[in-house]
């Protein structure tokens, strides 16, 4: 069993990876974390909008991933948005959000803005639910010209097969039921 979850982690991590080489979506660097444990989410912005440079980046924090906070960015301003949300969580009962609901950062000047040839990374950690399950980080891109949402999810598993905007997926793994610990 634990030999099970190991691979479901390489696997989700491998998809993670050939992602963002293959697609240009927003995506999270690590695909994969354990059920309530703390878990830096790196997005990485492949591309701008429309050829434009990218100016902004909204990040909806998913139910149930906890104290998120987002690590600053040389030329970019952050903000955040808090309260406490509870919504249902696919067949896992309601799963609450405490703290921060989104984080934006924007860029200061035209010049701190990403050019739509470049790649850059937005960091943020919290912890991730206690349930496992597919987690669907929600963002929106804005660029010079136009904005890109990456907001779509699937009706039920994890399979972005379909979806033209797709939300950047974390699977949370129950590293507990495999006989294994995590710190």
């Amino acid at each position: 069993m634990k030999t099970s979850i190991a691979l479901k982690f390489v696997a989700a991590c491998a998809i993670s990876m050939g992602a963002s080489a293959t697609f240009a979506h927003v995506t999270l660097q690590d695909g994969a974390a354990a059920a309530g444990t703390g878990y830096r989410a790196t997005l990485r912005v492949g591309h701008g909008c429309e050829g434009t440079p990218t100016t902004g980046l909204k990040v909806i924090i998913p139910a149930g991933f906890n104290g998120a906070q987002p690590m600053p960015k040389a030329g970019w301003t952050v903000s955040t948005r808090v309260g406490k949300l509870a919504e249902p969580y696919e067949s896992h009962g309601t799963q609450y959000t405490d703290g921060v609901l989104e984080i934006s950062w924007t860029a200061n000047t035209p010049a701190d803005a990403l050019p739509d040839a470049f790649y850059d990374e937005f960091v943020l950690r919290g912890t991730t639910p206690k349930k496992p399950g597919p987690v669907w980080f929600k963002v929106v891109q804005t660029c010079v010209k136009g904005r890109n949402e990456w907001v779509e999810v699937p009706a039920s598993g994890s399979s972005t097969k379909g979806l033209k905007m797709p939300a950047a997926l974390l699977e949370v793994l129950d590293v507990q039921a495999a006989g294994g610990h995590s710190h």
